[in-house]
Formats: C-alpha cells, sequence, structure tokens
C-alpha cells in the first residue's frame, strides 16, 4: 500500500511591499513522502514570493511535467511556473519555451552551488527565466516553522523576507543568481 501525502493547513497574512501586494491566503499544501519539510517550506516561500488568486501548487514530486507552483490564465497559457530544487536543464528550458516567466528557487548548499556552476552558462540565454538561492541556514530556518496547522504572518521588502508565527520568525535574503525578467 502506498503511503498518502501528509496534509498541511496555512492561513498566511501577506504584505509584499515590493510589489504593493497585500492578501490573505487559506493554503492546502500535500507534502509527498519523500519530501523534507524543508522543501514544503520553500515551496510554501515560492508562493509567497509570487502569490496572486490564480497561483496555485502542482502536484508534486510524482509528476515530472508539472510545476512546483504555476499561474495559468483564463486561456490557458502559462503565466508563471515555479520549480524548487535543483531541476534539469532540460526541463528549465522545456518550461521557459512553454510559459511567460519561469522561477527556479534552489536550495542544497554544495550540490546547489555545482548545479548552478554546471548549468549557469546554458541557463543565462533564457530571456523568462529567474534564478533565486537559499543558503542551507535559510531552508533549515525554514523548516523549523513547518506545522500540520500553520498561522504564518510575512512582510517582504527589499528582497528581504520576514516569516514567522506567535513563537518564532525567521529573515531570509534570497540570493538572485540570474534575473532575466521583472517580478
Amino acid at each position: 500500500m502506498a503511503i498518502k501525502s501528509t496534509v498541511f493547513k496555512v492561513d498566511l497574512q501577506l504584505a509584499d511591499l515590493d510589489r504593493g501586494h497585500f492578501s490573505d491566503y487559506a493554503l492546502t499544501i500535500a507534502r509527498h513522502p519523500s519530501e523534507t519539510d524543508e522543501r514544503m517550506m520553500i515551496r510554501l516561500l515560492a508562493f509567497i514570493l509570487h502569490a496572486s488568486a490564480t497561483l496555485v501548487f502542482g502536484r508534486g514530486l510524482s509528476t515530472d511535467d508539472e510545476a512546483d507552483l504555476w499561474d495559468i490564465d483564463a486561456t490557458g497559457n502559462i503565466e508563471c511556473w515555479i520549480d524548487v530544487g535543483l531541476p534539469a536543464e532540460k526541463s528549465i528550458r522545456r518550461a521557459c519555451n512553454g510559459s511567460r516567466r519561469v522561477t527556479v528557487v534552489s536550495y542544497g548548499g554544495r550540490a546547489a552551488d555545482i548545479w548552478w556552476r554546471q548549468n549557469s552558462e546554458k541557463l543565462t540565454t533564457q530571456q523568462n527565466l529567474r534564478v533565486l538561492s537559499l543558503s542551507p541556514g535559510e531552508g533549515q530556518s525554514l523548516a523549523g516553522l513547518a506545522e500540520r496547522t500553520m498561522r504564518l504572518q510575512c512582510t517582504v521588502q527589499d528582497g528581504v523576507i520576514w516569516l514567522g508565527n506567535e513563537r518564532q520568525h525567521v529573515e531570509l535574503a534570497p540570493k538572485v543568481l540570474l534575473s532575466a525578467h521583472s517580478e
């Protein structure tokens, strides 16, 4: 029998001063059995950085041809494709060819550094790609906020993210490795 995903509920109050976006979200996130709290929370961070009424979580790790998050317009065109982790360069190119904007949020310390060195030259040719990188400490701090039911407040200003609950807060400053499109 297959192990089922674990469901997490998130009440998020978001004040994104960089984009002028202020909203409350009631999110349901399914964490795949092989997914870590760190990766799930980085998916939540990706949501925060691109939040809109139409941005949704993809089906997850078991679906290769789907983004971790995406925003599809009323005509079926993909406005924004977001992947978390260290996707293959070929997958990123395919996403760039089929989407208006693509963002990759990389993490993993040394492995992420190696991934970027191996792929950066080819990826810099993509006109609609943005690549962010989190430090190992930032990913671990995010994982520390993971609970089955979360009430989180978030402020984004000047590229810095403050995220927390009533007990703890984390400050994140994702490094921009590539910014071929504006957010």
